[in-house]
């Protein structure tokens, strides 16, 4: 169901239901300056805070824009259904009780089915959640205390849980909160609808997503439409990594959580940055709400200390950035500078000898910031306000603000312990064009994900995710043979092979083929463990004895041609997760497909851009460019194997249960690849 929002979440009238939290509504809304009409609906009190009180949703006097219904949920359900009678623009509904507690509370599912029932057409936030705050219009439907003042322009905020929200909304961090919005269970209206209204509005800069569970996978689609189109970045905090945090999610919201893995698959061919932590996205979205998405990961470092030095320059060891050298141009002003004692490198620790000094200082930064980095940090951690003098600290803050004008590069102050930077520092330099970065990760954290975003970006936009209903039918597993026959058919190189019924007919077969070949048990799931494989036969009458020793376990046998020795065993499958339904798998295969827990997941369909990137992230990636001299893999015959395999899985994915290619054997480059064993299994109607 499409609906419109921006009644809901840009009122101009308010009706408020229920008693101790309607009126923390009003005061709330009164506190910030709320400038359209209220409305309390109450069937006792003749007004609350010097304003009438309403009987019922048909004694208002017209349909308010927005409603706050604080009452118990049963009641909560009467008056919905009154609210979309009356054609009001939407409701937040607070009370619990529903299909978050189904576990519980027998009927929790029903009654959440009978609130989406009730709402109609009307569009509702929740159950089981605050509301939003909207300090652009100062418009709060929450009924609690907030930390937020208003604001000309800023980020918008989202979740599921009302208590991280409150939370969130006391950061003394610098960061201008335009929205702050709560989903609850997502019964109708999710996160992902709520960050498509709030991303239109021409005051917000970017949006930031804390998602236990994905709501709607299409409009999540039209969300990174939206922001590439717009121009404004999705930054996502997902939960849901481990077991615990997994039961968690569905016992607070009953929401779908899916695979994690695949969940960073998903936002990242969206173009979507996703971070670890709360602070993280706190301090990305700073940095997207002044300078948008980043060019490159090339960052540089200043800091007047060499153990400020080493600790930005480890902690950018694991992340995809890069303290690019100091260009020829930068080393001679930078040395006239800060003199002969100081060693020019990136992360740059410029000493104590220009400290104090501002106009010194500038000449440094600027230096720095004339380098053509993405973005220019300068770790500096305040002194305590009620214990000391922070009159040098000040100047060298005044330092970075004049570089950044003088050059108009992007550029940011870094707390290396987060309590270290005033909030009133931080928003002054927010008003200055500067970042104020709370701690050394988080600042990286943003740049890497501000540098994905980037790159994203510059890409074309993808393909709408593939979309498919599970077919009917029972489900089998394919003989090996008939797998491969299958898979072949769309481009995936296997060997040469016969299929033979008679233990006496797979010699003449192997002499066919030409020997080397391996032998195979038809029929048989695990191959290895039953004896039903035979590798490297080299004769008529070992073809023969081998096919007799595995005539008890197999109904037929596969003759192979034998493949080359391989520079790399690659695997290929796929999995169904329970929001993005089919995703195709890849990583190391053979025996490393445990011991080095190296793969890679990817969406479908695929591009031949996401193919690359994939194979290029894989740890045996090693092996296939060569390592230590040995011959390279044919990573281009690689490439368009998986692609088959994924034409293949798009064309079938309503029918495939599993696949499992292991090993694909990538043979020295020019060589091309071959797929030496194939499982699937598919419903056959």
């Amino acid at each position: 169901m499409t609906k419109t929002l921006d009644r809901l979440t840009r009122p101009k009238t308010i009706a408020v239901f229920g008693g101790r939290e309607a009126r923390r509504v009003i005061e709330q809304c009164d506190k910030v300056g709320f400038s359209g009409d209220i409305w309390p609906v109450h069937p006792k009190n003749e007004e609350i805070l010097g304003r009438r009180c309403y009987r019922s949703v048909a004694d208002l006097p017209t349909a308010p824009d927005a409603a706050f219904v604080g009452v118990n949920r049963q009641l909560t359900i009467e008056i919905i259904r009154d609210l979309s009678a009356r054609g009001a623009g939407g409701a937040v509904c607070y009370a619990s009780g529903f299909r978050e507690a189904a576990s519980e509370l027998a009927d929790g599912n029903d009654l959440q089915a009978a609130l989406i029932e009730a709402a109609g057409e009307l569009p509702i936030l929740g159950p089981n959640c605050y509301g939003f705050i909207n300090m652009l219009d100062g418009a709060l439907l929450w009924p609690d205390q907030h930390g937020m003042l208003r604001v000309e322009r800023g980020v918008a905020v989202l979740t599921q849980s009302s208590n991280i929200a409150c939370n969130i909304s006391m950061q003394q961090r610098g960061l201008p909160l335009a929205y702050l919005m709560t989903a609850g269970n997502q019964a109708q209206t999710g996160l992902a609808e709520l960050a498509c209204t709030v991303i239109q509005d021409v005051r917000v800069t970017a949006v930031g997503l804390h998602i236990e569970g994905f709501d709607n996978l299409e409009t999540l689609e039209r969300l990174a439409a939206l922001s590439r189109m717009l121009k404004k970045p999705v930054v996502v905090l997902k939960v849901g990594k481990s077991e615990a945090a997994r039961l968690a999610t569905i016992s607070h919201t009953a929401s779908l959580a899916g695979n994690d893995r695949v969940s960073s698959a998903l936002l990242q061919r969206l173009g979507i940055g996703r971070v670890e932590t709360l602070p993280e996205l706190l301090e990305t979205l700073k940095l997207l709400h002044l300078y948008g998405p980043l060019d490159t990961a090339d960052i540089s470092s200043m800091s007047c200390s060499g153990g400020e030095a080493s600790l930005m320059a480890d902690a950018g060891v694991k992340r995809k950035i890069s303290y690019r050298p100091l260009r020829d141009e930068q080393l001679q002003p930078l040395r006239e500078t800060l003199g002969p004692m100081v060693t020019l490198a990136n992360p740059l620790d410029y000493h104590t000898f220009v400290w104090g000094n501002g106009e010194k200082q500038t000449a440094a930064f600027t230096a720095m910031m004339q380098g053509g980095y993405a973005l220019n940090l300068v770790v500096l951690d305040f002194p305590r306000p009620d214990r000391c003098d922070a009159t040098d600290w000040q100047a060298t803050v005044d330092a970075v603000v004049a570089a950044h004008s003088a050059t108009g590069a992007n550029a940011g102050i870094v707390a290396s312990m987060g309590e270290n930077l005033p909030e009133s520092v931080a928003e002054q330099l927010i008003r200055d064009g500067v970042v104020p970065f709370h701690g050394i990760e988080e600042a990286l954290a943003a740049a890497e994900t501000a540098a994905f975003i980037g790159a994203a970006w510059r890409e074309p936009a993808p393909a709408p995710l593939l979309r498919h209903a599970v077919g009917a039918g029972e489900v089998v597993t394919l003989n090996e043979d008939e797998a491969k026959r299958e898979l072949s058919a769309f481009g995936l190189p296997i060997p040469d092979g016969l299929v033979e019924i008679e233990p006496e007919d797979t010699g003449p077969a192997a002499e066919k083929l030409g020997f080397p070949v391996v032998l195979k048990g038809r029929g048989v799931a695990h191959k290895t463990e039953a004896g039903a494989v035979k590798l490297n036969l080299k004769s008529k009458q070992e073809v023969v004895a081998a096919a007799y020793a595995m005539a008890g376990v197999s109904n037929g046998y596969l003759v192979e041609k034998m493949a080359g020795r391989p520079v790399a065993e690659i695997i290929i499958g796929a999995m169904r997760d329970p929001v993005a339904g089919l995703v195709l798998t890849l990583g190391a295969g053979g025996i490393l497909v445990e011991l080095l827990d190296d793969s890679a997941l990817i969406t479908l369909p695929a591009s031949p851009q996401s193919i690359a990137a994939a194979i290029s992230g894989l740890k045996v990636k090693k092996l296939l460019d060569g390592y230590r001299g040995g011959p390279k893999g044919d990573i281009a015959a690689l490439e368009q194997a998986v692609a088959a395999v994924a034409a293949y899985l798009v064309a079938n994915a309503g029918d495939i249960e599993e696949l499992d290619i292991n090993p694909v054997l990538v043979l020295p480059e020019g060589e091309g690849v071959v797929a030496v064993d194939a499982m699937v299994r598919r419903r056959i109607p």
